[in-house]
Order: C-alpha cells, then sequence, then structure tokens
C-alpha cells in the first residue's frame, strides 16, 4: 500500500465513520474504483482507532463522567441512581449484540458479505428506513429519558452495522430516532456507544494484522490512523452542529443515490462485485491419498 492510499483511506475513514454513509462501504468502494487492491476488513478496523481516539478526546469530559458515575454507583450500591450511570450502562449492554454477532460473523464480514451489490443494496435499504423514521419520528426525548429498553434496542441497531453498506452511526441515528430522541441526542448517543465496538474490533484486528504474513507496512497504518484521526474529529463537530437544526434527509439522498450509481456500475461492468476482496474462500487444505492395503501372494 503506498502513502497516497494510505492518506487517501485515511481520509475516507475518518469522514465517512460518524457520518451515516457508511465508512466500509466507502473504504470497500474507493479502492474499487481507482484500481486500488481493497484494503480488507483488518485494515479498515485497525485505522478505525483514528476515529475511536478522535470520539474520545472530542467527549473527554462526558467520558470522565460516565466512568466516575459507573464506579461510584457500583460502591454505594445504586448503579442505576444518577444519568451518567445509566448512561454508561445502556452502552455497555448496547455494545454486546453487536459483539457476539460479529464474533459469530466475522468469516462472512470480512469476505463475501463485502460484496458491491450487498453494500449497495444496504445503502439504498437503510436510506429509505431513515426517510420513514424521519417522518414519523417524534425529536422530542433526550437523554435523561432514555430507559432500558431504549439502550438495549439501539443495541441490536447497531449490531445491523456488520453488513457492509449499513453504517454503525447510520444504524444507531435511525434506532434512536425511531424511539423519539431528538436528533443531536441521538447522535451523541450513537458516538459514545462507538466507542467500545470500535475500539475492541480494531484491537482484535490489529493483533491477527501484525501476525499476518502480508500486511501494510508500519507507515501505511500510522498514516491511515491520523489522517482517520483528524478528519473524524472534524466529522464529529460539523454533525453535531448540523442536527441541530437540520434533519437527516441530506444522507438520504446521498445513499440512495450512490446506492444507484453503484449498481449501474456493476451492471455495466466496470466495476466487478467481489475483485479485490481478501479471505473470500478459505485455502484448500491437501488431501492425503489413502493408504491401500496391498496383498502379496
Amino acid at each position: 500500500m503506498s502513502l497516497i492510499e494510505a492518506i487517501v483511506l485515511g481520509l475516507v475513514q475518518g469522514l465517512t465513520e460518524f457520518l451515516p454513509i457508511s465508512s466500509t462501504a466507502h473504504l470497500r468502494i474507493v479502492p474499487e474504483l481507482f484500481g486500488w487492491q481493497d484494503p480488507g476488513a483488518a485494515y479498515s478496523a485497525v485505522i478505525q482507532l483514528g476515529t475511536v481516539a478522535a470520539v474520545l478526546i472530542y467527549f473527554r469530559s462526558d467520558l470522565v463522567k460516565l466512568t466516575v458515575a459507573f464506579f461510584q454507583g457500583l460502591v454505594r450500591r445504586q448503579p442505576f441512581a444518577t444519568l451518567e450511570s445509566r448512561l454508561a450502562w445502556f452502552v455497555l449492554v448496547g455494545t454486546l449484540p453487536i459483539g457476539v454477532c460479529g464474533l459469530v460473523l466475522k468469516k462472512h464480514i470480512e469476505s463475501s458479505l463485502r460484496s458491491l451489490y450487498i453494500i449497495s443494496g444496504s445503502l439504498i435499504v437503510l436510506a429509505l428506513i431513515l426517510f420513514v423514521v424521519e417522518r414519523i419520528a417524534s425529536h422530542k426525548r433526550t437523554l435523561a429519558d432514555m430507559r432500558w429498553r431504549d439502550g438495549i434496542l439501539i443495541g441490536l441497531w447497531q449490531a445491523l452495522a456488520l453488513i457492509p453498506g449499513s453504517s454503525r452511526s447510520g444504524t444507531t441515528l435511525t434506532g434512536a430516532l425511531s424511539l423519539g430522541l431528538r436528533r443531536e441526542d441521538a447522535a451523541r448517543y450513537s458516538f459514545l456507544l462507538s466507542i467500545p465496538a470500535t475500539s475492541l474490533a480494531g484491537l482484535f484486528e490489529l493483533k491477527h494484522l501484525l501476525e499476518a504474513d502480508a500486511r501494510p507496512s508500519a507507515l501505511a497504518l500510522w498514516t491511515g490512523t491520523l489522517v482517520a484521526f483528524g478528519s473524524g474529529w472534524a466529522a464529529i463537530a460539523w454533525l453535531i452542529r448540523y442536527l441541530r437544526t437540520r434533519s437527516t434527509l441530506v444522507f438520504v439522498v446521498y445513499r440512495v443515490a450512490l446506492g444507484l450509481a453503484l449498481i449501474g456500475l456493476l451492471q455495466a461492468g466496470v466495476l466487478q462485485p467481489l475483485s479485490g476482496v481478501e479471505n473470500l474462500t478459505p485455502p484448500e487444505q491437501p488431501v492425503k491419498p489413502s493408504v491401500e492395503k496391498q496383498v502379496t501372494d
């Protein structure tokens, strides 16, 4: 992987991780359009650590409050007494579905599910669901109004993001909005909920990436991660300001347009659905010939 590729992919990762337009889709599409090899799910997960660092630093005061409240609640045997302690528990519980499903579906996520047909379909379907939710949601509830049911349901929505093209930000935003949360509160909770899942995924894949025989250089990894950090920070700040006064309609239109364009390019043969994707099939194991008993006279 060249330095230019690392910079471009880091920029794409950072800008699309927190916007409801799917970073996985763009990290799969951009290399295909430029004729580069698909960086793979492992590289994508590792440079996510840059965006994790961005959200950790951006929400550092919130995270300190949640962490302190969580442990204070345990010590005082009142784990759900404050808003901060409840949010901490909601984030933990909401992370379980994507963690379990991610381990079960890992092989498919890294191979066949990265088909551009699946990505295009996910872009369009989730955009239409978000559009419907925007129209019928009340947009009145705040984080203080969240209950256990909300934390669990949004966690289940987040698990849908394992389907490439769905967007973790997009599914959690959709789930939070469907429960009546205001757009800004839905975005804030989506960012907080992203921390455990993306951190664990990045660290898990980093271990496997470093153990692999063929992998991007350390320079490419560091460059992509740092660029993802800077662009991710900018995306967080912009999205929060944007959703204070505007709806998610622009993202709905963008997703549908991108999905339809992708289908058109696939049908025209400009793009191939699985070209360059890593680990599509497991290596064949050599078959040992059976030993036949020879009978001698």
